[in-house]
């Protein structure tokens, strides 16, 4: 045998064993856990639909497990537990406490886990994407300050303090900041839902005479706050909202309520885009960005007819 021709049978032997090294050495993505703040608030079902939807396309067989922290700490971090004593190989999580479950984080990156973070961040997560919420805070309350010509009485429909949740109110207080003469008279916890929304907003307006403003903090709490206000036949006042979920999407389509106005986020593709990331890196690659924040776009009677709407509900 020519000298040349064992060198291309040597290379191509080579070549041959090493495509079957790195077969052998692929690590196949077999589980993934996600934890979020409530799978009883439809933004996290969308959410986990998102990563769903993008994990079967790496393997349509992978193991899914998706657990609702219901806003409890102990709760989650009993689930980071479960899921590094399972030994997932993907953890995606909405931390209820970022700054408290740096240790849980930590403890399951050490267990060779990679950890993406989504609508919330954390400090310690491998990677993280999430909606620019003090930007979102800012365009829902630049909206009442615009309408309401800088002055009137607001209210806050708050939500559990995540960082998510934190950041919005921020920003919308350093827009009321540059009206002192829109004034907060209540700011209450709504925990983040339609129900909690409802009965908060059914006993401000109780308290209250008149209310020009509200800024909730999310969907479902401003969905409630709305249906306080048909309860109760009060329509002085407009509600700037954030999520641009299916359900405010279809109210102000309709022009039957309070809500005018929405700072949109699409979490199907935010939590996709997320696990995006951590695969990479359960892959060995080193994503450009592992930080990344998205653009909210306020929604409103002028522009709906033209908003795509969430991914999932698409």
């Amino acid at each position: 045998m020519k000298l040349k021709s064992v060198l291309r049978l040597s290379v191509g032997a080579f070549a041959l064993l090493a495509t079957s090294a790195f077969a052998e050495d692929a690590k196949p993505l077999k589980s993934i856990g996600i934890s979020v703040g409530s799978l009883g608030n439809p933004f996290y079902v969308a959410a986990v639909e998102g990563i769903k939807a993008a994990a079967k396309k790496v393997n349509p067989d992978v193991k899914i497990t998706a657990v609702s922290a219901d806003y409890d700490l102990n709760k989650q971090l009993s689930q980071i537990d479960s899921f590094v004593g399972a030994g997932v190989d993907i953890m995606m999580i909405v931390p209820v406490d970022p700054k408290a479950s740096v240790p849980a984080i930590q403890k399951a990156k050490d267990a060779g886990i990679v950890v993406g973070a989504f609508d919330t961040t954390a400090s310690n997560a491998d990677v993280s994407v999430a909606t620019n919420n003090v930007k979102a805070g800012e365009e829902a309350c630049g909206y009442l300050a615009d309408k309401l010509g800088g002055k009137g009485n607001i209210v806050i429909l708050n939500g559990v303090q995540v960082s998510a949740v934190v950041d919005r109110l921020a920003g919308c207080k350093s827009v009321l900041a540059k009206h002192p003469d829109m004034k907060i008279v209540a700011d209450q916890n709504t925990t983040g839902s339609r129900d909690g929304g409802l009965q908060v907003m059914q006993s401000i307006l109780t308290a209250q005479d008149h209310i020009d403003g509200v800024f909730g903090t999310n969907d479902p709490a401003s969905i409630g706050g709305d249906l306080a206000a048909k309860q109760l036949n009060r329509k002085e006042f407009i509600i700037a909202s954030v999520d641009g979920a299916p359900d405010t999407e279809k109210l102000i389509k309709s022009g039957n309520t309070q809500i005018k106005a929405t700072a949109s986020q699409d979490p199907y593709t935010m939590a996709a885009q997320s696990f995006g990331l951590a695969y990479d890196i359960f892959e060995g690659k080193k994503p450009a960005e592992t930080k990344v924040l998205l653009d909210p776009k306020l929604i409103t009677a002028d522009n709906i007819a033209d908003y795509k709407g969430w991914t999932a509900a698409r």
